[in-house]
């Protein structure tokens, strides 16, 4: 319906408190004839031209010195196309006018938005290049339903925060405009009028690309075209395929020597991935790349979701970099933070001048530890904006899997909380069931939409079936990270060899749960900062025997049940804690028989080890394919079992905790026959001591821990060898 062109109006219009401004403005049949108004601030003259014909057919008059004109077409009843000339001080333009335009969103569209249904929500919301007609521009649309009034602002207004504002669609609370003003590459803001009367400039939730902290602005880009995930690429997720990754930060794996800059994304696709390839990892985990504004939060403090962070380059620049990694048969996960956000005031935080995003009650909506907001998992709008970002990235940026970080934080609504903190669920418990509702429908909308594509839960807690489907009550993950193992086997770690024979369990306690969940061993980077030093620095003894409890410590780990992950720097023993702020100790590897080089070598050997012994990675989550040989000796700290795979074929572990050399130890087997050793940490290779059993050992008949065979061994100190049948 037009708005009578009154002077209250029009001031309502140009201080921005107008809802609706294609009521006033555009072309209008009305009363006295066919009207045009426009508000055009700093114009001097304005002019209607008939597109069809080319000719003008009106001059509209200055109703307001701030910039409003209006006029009647003379002897014109009926609409019809038009566009304006418009004299500034210094020049002439012709435009387009962003309010002859219809509505933009379709129907259908709002209905699975408001619905909580729409899979792909960045399809719509958000700065998209269209074509209306024969015009080009940019369509913009964000979700605010309290607001009064909200503008787009950027570089095609001179951020004039008066010059466009958006059209309410009323049944969804979305705003939407159409400006043939805007183009790729331009910065762009919301001006929002809050419920409080209160203007914000807000940044776009929905933003494919941002600037380089300190600015904010959203940048107008293209959405990436869709990349397929080929076969070979879902079968290298699988539950029996071998998965081994290489947990990293962009900024702090290396830098430039001379300034320690960060590298580009094309840098790193030309360094990064061929040493991923050379070490023979089948993963990179990335640390979250979405855009954020602080560094010393490693990512983990997003508020771009949709925007891979501008620090290292373009959105298209990294997307070659995960192109690059594919083509080098590595697979890319990301780290992804749907469980809580900062408060900047230009990110989601009351985002119309209400908890849009958030949890009104700070008792459910805020973060004690991070001190950020949690997201309400229970508002349909919410949950299509974060269910939506896994098909976006999987989709556009072809990502093979993603890690949620902070699993249980969602989980409980008392997390991190004391009594009195929190407030209980409906059913007066402290799970927060909206949370796992959203968790459940984004894993089951990803495994049906995105077929071999994973996810991965950083879950602390003993919450059931965090692996099981949805649809059998669980929360639908692929993986979860074993927390407890890390912890336990860390713990043994670090003491003494002569006390571990009292920790004995915390080597063997992670069987009697391993196979509750799917689980992946990390040693992730949580483990190396806020002063618990780095991996090396956490082993015992003397530099020789650091270096060794590593070696037995990292090959105990690449046998035991479940997939790997290890954090960048652990893979040649850095001695530094962690340190975002600079690139990793590369140097340590100038001296090629320096220990550093003796662990990168060993951490290369054993993922090639790994991936080509099926029984060390086919049947992880199978009970047939883990059996303990000797469990029970605690006065030796030895360990011994077999990993099997479907075909029955075997590979014995074998690992000595101390730094005692057993002469004749015995070690009792199924199979007959002269065994291998295809792997021994102890390795002059790796700068070990070179104990060991020159290559080969015969089984005798000898009956021993009820098996059939045995096998009698040299181990070395502080060790682990795998052994084969050969063949």
């Amino acid at each position: 319906m037009s708005v009578a062109v009154t002077k209250k109006a029009i001031e309502k219009l140009i201080n921005g408190f107008e809802s609706d401004p294609f009521a006033l403005l555009g072309m209008h049949e009305t009363s006295i004839g066919l009207e045009v108004r426009v508000f055009l601030p700093d114009a001097t003259a304005v002019s209607v031209i008939d597109k069809k014909s080319g000719r003008k057919v009106a001059i509209l008059e200055q109703k307001h010195p701030a910039g409003f004109y209006s006029g009647v077409i003379p002897r014109r009843k009926r609409s019809f196309t038009y566009c304006l000339a418009v004299t500034w001080q210094n020049n002439q333009d012709i435009i387009e006018d962003p309010y002859r335009f219809g509505v933009l969103l379709q129907e259908m569209d709002i209905w699975f938005l408001t619905q909580g249904h729409h899979s792909r929500p960045y399809q719509c919301l958000g700065a998209h290049p269209v074509t209306l007609g024969d015009i080009n521009g940019i369509s913009f649309a964000v979700w605010a339903p309290n607001a009064q009034s909200v503008s787009v602002v950027g570089d095609f207004s001179f951020w004039d925060e008066r010059r466009f504002p958006m059209r309410l669609r009323r049944e969804s609370g979305i705003w939407e405009l159409f400006l043939p003003q805007a183009q790729l590459g331009e910065r762009y803001k919301y001006a929002i009028l809050d419920i409080n009367g209160q203007r914000h400039l807000k940044a776009d939730p929905y933003a494919f690309e941002t600037q380089v902290r300190p600015e904010t602005a959203s940048v107008i880009n293209t959405l990436p075209p869709i990349q397929s995930m080929p076969l070979s690429r879902q079968q290298a997720n699988q539950r029996n395929a071998p998965i081994s990754i290489y947990e990293v930060h962009l900024g702090s794996w290396r830098r430039h020597v001379d300034d320690q800059s960060w590298l580009s994304y094309r840098e790193l696709a030309e360094q990064l991935i061929p040493y991923v390839k050379d070490m023979g990892f089948t993963h990179i985990e990335l640390l979250p790349i979405n855009e954020h504004p602080f560094d010393g939060s490693w990512g983990y403090q997003p508020l771009g979701l949709y925007s891979p962070t501008r620090r290292f380059g373009s959105p298209m620049d990294f997307r070659d970099f995960i192109e690059t990694a594919h083509q080098a048969g590595i697979s890319v996960i990301l780290d992804w933070v749907p469980g809580h956000f900062p408060e900047d005031d230009y990110g989601l935080r009351c985002f119309d001048g209400t908890a849009l995003y958030e949890y009104a009650d700070r008792r459910e909506g805020f973060h004690p530890d991070w001190n950020t907001l949690i997201y309400n998992y229970g508002r349909n709008e919410v949950m299509n904006y974060l269910s939506g970002n896994l098909l976006y990235w999987h989709e556009h940026f072809a990502i093979d899997g993603f890690r949620f970080d902070a699993v249980a934080s969602m989980l409980y609504r008392d997390y991190s909380r004391k009594e009195g903190e929190w407030i209980p669920n409906k059913h007066g418990g402290r799970e927060n069931l909206e949370a796992i509702d959203f968790i459940r429908h984004t894993n089951k909308l990803l495994g049906t939409t995105c077929s071999g594509t994973i996810t991965i839960a950083e879950e602390s807690t003993d919450f059931p079936g965090v692996t099981l489907p949805p649809d059998d009550d669980g929360l639908g993950f692929n993986y979860k990270w074993n927390m407890g193992w890390m912890h336990d086997t860390l713990s043994y770690m670090q003491l003494d060899p002569i006390y571990r024979k009292f920790h004995h369990n915390q080597m063997t306690f992670g069987m009697l749960y391993a196979y509750n969940e799917n689980f992946v061993l990390p040693l992730s980077h949580d483990e190396f900062v806020h002063g618990k030093g780095s991996l090396i620095g956490r082993m015992v003894g003397d530099d020789w025997q650091k270096f060794a409890n590593l070696r037995t410590y990292l090959a105990f780990m690449w046998a035991f049940p479940g997939k790997k992950l290890l954090f960048m720097g652990c893979e040649f023993a850095q001695w530094r804690e962690w340190n975002h702020d600079s690139s990793l100790d590369w140097h340590l590897l100038e001296n090629p028989e320096s220990p550093h080089k003796g662990i990168q070598h060993l951490v290369r050997d054993l993922n090639g080890c790994y991936q080509s012994y099926t029984p060390l990675y086919e049947c992880d989550f199978d009970r047939n394919g883990f059996e303990w040989l000797t469990v029970d000796d605690q006065d030796n700290s030895v360990f011994a079992f077999c990993r099997r795979d479907k075909q029955g074929n075997e590979v014995v572990v074998i690992c000595n905790f101390t730094p005692v050399v057993h002469h004749n130890y015995v070690v009792g087997v199924y199979r007959a026959g002269a065994y291998q050793e295809i792997l021994n940490s102890d390795s002059e290779f790796y700068n070990g001591s070179n104990v060991g059993n020159l290559g080969e050992i015969k089984t005798t008949t000898e009956v021993f821990n009820g098996k059939p065979n045995s096998l009698t061994l040299t181990l070395p100190p502080l060790a682990t060898l795998y052994l084969t049948v050969k063949d």
